[in-house]
Parts: structure tokens; C-alpha cells; sequence
């Protein structure tokens, strides 16, 4: 939904519930300082109110910048700027829709028939690590070669990390989709319900939050 919200330019690249769609709108509502969008009133019995607060669209944008800096990462010590394919494991990796994964700047930019899910991975290795001996060798040979990224001290962790916050990305294009689909156009600093103090004000909070990110792990 939020992937969606962005294409529609509700949500702008920086993460902003855009007020100023609230004249045009009754789903954009005021919400304190921001504002959320209204997916459903809650109009009928038991029918319970779902609104997409500026805070979910923040939790996602620090989910998905964490996971793109970390593939960011890999890629840097393996010297590449771009991949070829893509696999989501795990059942998070088989059910996400990879064309919204990539609209959210979840992923690097590929083409999308080349991004699938690997179902259960972890699975699938056990059962063969359990009926194979020539596979159990295998599996011992590849974990001795294993390079450990630890992003806590990368120096460059920040970096990334800060630039994935926006959708779907602050400075990586994104070419495949770009052919995928109409990306909205970038706009110069924070808007709507962002509480005033224009891009700087914005810069700030993302180093903010980069950092905070950062402690956690």
C-alpha cells in the first residue's frame, strides 16, 4: 500500500504524507503535526478503522534502508554496481511482491524477471545437507571461503543507509523499473505534514534516524 501511495504521489520521496492533498482528498487527514491516509472508515459492523499513519510509513522506510545497505555493502567489497538477479528467501522473500519490494527501494534495481523467491531456502539446505554426503562436503568447503560483513563497523553503513530512506532510492537510479512502471517526479525537500523546517530540517532527521539504526545493531 505504501509502494502504491508513493506512485500516486501521496507519499513523496523523503516519506511525507503530503498535507497539501488533504483539500483534494478526505482520505488525507490531519493527525497531529503530519498526516496519515485513511484506508477504510470503519463505516459497518465490526468493520475496525485503518489508517496509514506517517509513523508506518517511517518503520518501513527503516526496514527497507537497513536491508538495501547491507546488499549496498556486499556489493561494494564484491566491486559491482549492479546484479543480475535476485532471490528472496524465507517466507517473508515468498510472499512480498517483488515489483512493490522494488518500488519501495527494498531491493536494488534489476529486471523483474529476474527477481524471484527461493521459497524455504534454509529448508531445502537441510534436506539436502541430510541425504547428500557429497553435498555435506560441498556445504563444508563453501563455509571456510564465507567473507563476514559486519555492517555495526563499516564505515559506510550510514552512508547507504541514510540515502535508502527515500523511495526508492536518493541517488541510485533505477532503470529496470523506471521501464516498469512511471516513478513520480523528485521533488526538492520535505512537504506536507513534515512539521516545517524545509530539506535541512529533513536531513537531519535521516541522519537521526541512521544513527539511532546504527546503535541498535
Amino acid at each position: 500500500m505504501i509502494a502504491e501511495l508513493f506512485l500516486a504521489g501521496v507519499i513523496t520521496e523523503d516519506g511525507i504524507v503530503d498535507g497539501e492533498l488533504a483539500d483534494r482528498s478526505p482520505r488525507v487527514i490531519a493527525d497531529g503535526r503530519t498526516f496519515s491516509y485513511l484506508l477504510h472508515d470503519g463505516s459497518g459492523a465490526g468493520r475496525p478503522r485503518i489508517v496509514i499513519t506517517q509513523n508506518d510509513v517511517r518503520a518501513i522506510q527503516l526496514a527497507k534502508a537497513a536491508l538495501y545497505a547491507g546488499v549496498r555493502l556486499l556489493m561494494d567489497h564484491a566491486g559491482i554496481e549492479t546484479v543480475d538477479e535476485i532471490r528472496l528467501a524465507g517466507a517473508f522473500g515468498s510472499q512480498i511482491d517483488t515489483f512493490h519490494a522494488m518500488v519501495l527501494g527494498l531491493i536494488p534495481d534489476a529486471d523483474l524477471a529476474h527477481v524471484k523467491s527461493a521459497g524455504n531456502a534454509a529448508g531445502t539446505g537441510a534436506l539436502i545437507a541430510l541425504l547428500s554426503t557429497g553435498a555435506r562436503r560441498e556445504i563444508e568447503r563453501v563455509t571456510r571461503t564465507v567473507e563476514k560483513i559486519e555492517t555495526a563497523v563499516e564505515p559506510r553503513f550510514q552512508e547507504h543507509f541514510v540515502e535508502a530512506m527515500a523511495f526508492p532510492h536518493k541517488t541510485a537510479s533505477y532503470p529496470h523499473l523506471s521501464s516498469a512502471t512511471e516513478l513520480p517526479a523528485r521533488r526538492s525537500g520535505d512537504r506536507g505534514g513534515s512539521g516545517g523546517g524545509g530539506p535541512e530540517r529533513g536531513r537531519r532527521r535521516r541522519r537521526a534516524a541512521a544513527v539511532a539504526a546504527k546503535e541498535d545493531r
